[in-house]
């Protein structure tokens, strides 16, 4: 399954590039006061898990890309045992979606495991 029928669905290969509209984030307002950031991660190696850490320590939400290991590879064992530590030592939570990403919280911010729809 390509990444457009993973966003679309089945049924959205009858849309056109013409239906979407480009954002300019100039155009967006930024919330600079917001106190609990969402931060996108690459895990490519074991050094990449301490800015992970440092985030989720600074009380950010971090969905971090796993595509580079299988989730039955020994140091992605490892490096998920560690933001499961981390997770529990700042009372958040933690949950791998597919074999593709983790999705890991602070303190306060829980994962519902429902999907929506």
């Amino acid at each position: 399954m390509g990444l457009m029928s993973k966003i679309l669905g089945d049924s959205g290969g009858t849309r056109q590039k013409e239906d979407y509209v480009e954002i300019n984030a100039d155009a967006v307002e930024s919330q600079t006061t917001a106190s609990t950031q969402v931060r996108i991660a690459k895990i490519g190696d074991k050094q990449d898990v301490i800015d992970i850490k440092d985030a989720v320590y600074d009380g950010d939400v971090v969905i971090a890309d796993i595509t580079r290991h299988t989730t039955k590879d020994r140091t992605m064992e490892h490096i998920t045992d560690e933001l499961k530590q981390v997770a529990d030592e700042v009372g958040g939570d933690i949950a791998q979606k597919g074999d593709d990403q983790l999705i890991i919280t602070p303190h306060a911010v829980a994962i519902n495991r429902d999907p929506l729809g």
